[in-house]
């Protein structure tokens, strides 16, 4: 029986310092690279022997990886990455998306003196990053590091208005819903096509907290994902 790999990119040497998260990024790299097809199996042995760490830390890193819905795990055969994300399931996150992001952005726009600075901040780094992908899209070297970059920043300027309610329990419903959007992405190939239309969007909500009219923020925020959403129906139609 042939041995199972699992394409990284690049031979990696893994510090002992932080070795549980770096392994938990990998992997993660690994599922929103489209490295591996759904429903693979993952071999905690074989992913160990490419990263040349001991099985725990990848043990670890899949056990944080189920609770995002990115894997699944079978009792007695282990952990394979998650089937793809279904048309209901993509209309029900979108749905939890417009109801809990709505919300977040009316109640951050309270506090827009303080909030709209970092979230133009966070926008430029947006900007910044999708002049990189327009850039290697065009060239063709497109990395997953640079995918990880551009999900990040993206999700960044989401994650700012969650923190500008003041509300910790909004600030992790945060946390839940961007694992969830991780899975999207890797199943419909969403996310950096619509980049330049995301730059936009997000440009509007600023405005709109600037208006300091709360009800304004939460409609540019809806808008927003609803816009996501139809492109995100698009793509997944499209593979």
């Amino acid at each position: 029986m042939s041995e199972t790999t699992y394409p990284l990119g690049e031979t990696v040497t893994i510090e002992r310092k932080g070795l549980r998260d770096r392994v938990y990024d990998l992997v993660l790299d690994m599922l929103v690279g489209q490295a591996v097809a759904p429903g693979t199996r993952l071999s905690i042995d074989a992913i160990a022997r490419d990263l040349k760490v001991s099985p725990t830390p990848v043990r670890e890193a899949l056990v944080q990886l189920e609770r995002t819905g990115l894997v699944t795990r079978e009792p007695l055969k282990g952990y394979r990455v998650a089937p793809q994300i279904t048309d209901s399931q993509l209309e029900s996150l979108f749905d939890t998306r417009i109801v809990l992001e709505g919300g977040a952005a009316e109640l951050a726009a309270r506090h827009s003196d303080s909030l709209v600075p970092r979230l133009e901040a966070a926008l430029e780094q947006h900007r910044a990053v999708t002049e990189k992908v327009r850039a290697a899209a065009a060239a063709g070297t497109l990395s997953v590091a640079l995918l990880r970059e551009y999900f990040t920043v993206d999700w960044t300027f989401h994650h700012l208005i969650f923190e500008g309610t003041n509300n910790p329990f909004l600030i992790d419903m945060s946390e839940v819903i961007s694992t969830r959007v991780h899975r999207m992405r890797q199943t419909v190939l969403s996310g950096v096509t619509d980049a330049e239309d995301a730059v936009v969007e997000h440009t509007r909500i600023i405005d709109a907290f600037r208006s300091g009219q709360p009800e304004e923020a939460a409609a540019a925020m809806r808008d927003h994902i609803e816009k996501v959403r139809f492109r995100s129906r698009s793509d997944a139609h499209s593979h």
